[in-house]
């Protein structure tokens, strides 16, 4: 473990290639432990109490075709959410401004296709110019893309794709079969061919266990270079999705997850997002001290709660966190 204990002394991780094995071994590792080289670490890296703040909005709401587990926006899942189309512009510059003054830097916006027709790209083109022009960080996710719409993205000003890999690769086809994790990278690899930032994680509390967990960071800490953002999500169950019945995961199980993607990873924004509504303060700001520095903000995330601005404000302020 002594290559562990010296990037805590400020050695960089960026060539290195993780084992599953090595992953899973700091799992092992008492929890206090593991927080405090993820905090020395974290703060080798980055101011230590400054977090980044998005928001996520659904631009276009069910009705998708693909099988995901997990989603409650899959038109095979008997979820009672209804399908809905693209949001008008006007709609998303006013949730977008919303979002400003409230304190979030970047506006993501989600759509739940399989990928992007042609004819949609216009549109989302179109947010993508209006929503920079607020003076935000522009971030979409649409799902799987084809030759050339990432170029289009980066020419329209968008600074961040997302595009989750969501659990291990072994695990991967007990959770979706209508895509494979290959077509997933396939996207990440047109997003970083067109020059724009790769916002990529994962979902903990499916099933996948803790060596599954071990893979999933693994996978994403030796992606060459690691994503720029890595949003760890857990796992809200929505009725009527086959994960709706899941486990959850402990608590500390979720700090040890952020502390070592913090480690695996020490150069990119560890994000807490789904499942933060079902967290304590008390949970939220540990995950902070394991090196969470991003944060999705706002009531609402595609189509499940999260806390209201004005509760993360009081947090904020109780722990001494910056908003950034």
């Amino acid at each position: 473990m002594q290559t562990i204990e010296n990037r805590a002394a400020g050695q960089s991780a960026a060539a290195r290639k993780w084992k599953i094995a090595e992953i899973e071994a700091l799992f092992e590792r008492p929890l206090l432990d593991l927080v405090f080289l993820a905090q020395q670490i974290h703060r080798e890296h980055f101011a230590p109490n400054e977090v980044q703040r998005s928001t996520l909005l659904s631009i276009k709401t069910g009705g998708c075709s693909e099988d995901c587990g997990y989603c409650s926006q899959s038109a095979r899942h008997d979820t009672g959410l209804k399908r809905e189309r693209l949001l008008p512009i006007d709609e998303v510059l006013q949730n977008a401004r919303a979002a400003k003054a409230k304190g979030a830097s970047r506006f993501c916006m989600g759509a739940a296709w399989r990928g992007p027709k042609d004819q949609d790209m216009a549109p989302v083109l179109e947010m993508i110019r209006e929503v920079k022009q607020l003076g935000l960080e522009t971030c979409v996710t649409l799902g799987m893309l084809k030759s050339g719409q990432a170029q289009a993205l980066k020419e329209a000003g968008l600074d961040y794709y997302n595009h989750n890999i969501d659990t291990a690769p072994e695990f991967y086809g007990q959770v979706i079969t209508t895509h494979t994790l290959q077509d997933r990278l396939d996207t990440l690899d047109k997003v970083r061919d067109a020059g724009i930032n790769v916002c990529c994680g994962g979902i903990v509390g499916m099933g996948e266990g803790r060596r599954g967990r071990a893979s999933m960071v693994a996978q994403l800490a030796n992606m060459n270079p690691p994503p720029d953002s890595v949003p760890i999500n857990n796992l809200v169950a929505v009725p009527g999705t086959p994960m709706e019945s899941a486990e959850a995961v402990d608590p500390f199980e979720f700090v040890r997850t952020i502390a070592i993607a913090r480690i695996t990873m020490p150069a990119s924004f560890i994000r807490l997002s789904a499942g933060r509504q079902q967290m304590s303060d008390e949970l939220q700001a540990m995950c902070f001290m394991a090196g969470a520095n991003s944060m999705f903000y706002g009531e609402r995330l595609l189509t499940t709660d999260n806390p209201d601005s004005d509760h993360d404000e009081r947090l904020f302020a109780r722990l001494g966190l910056r908003a950034i």
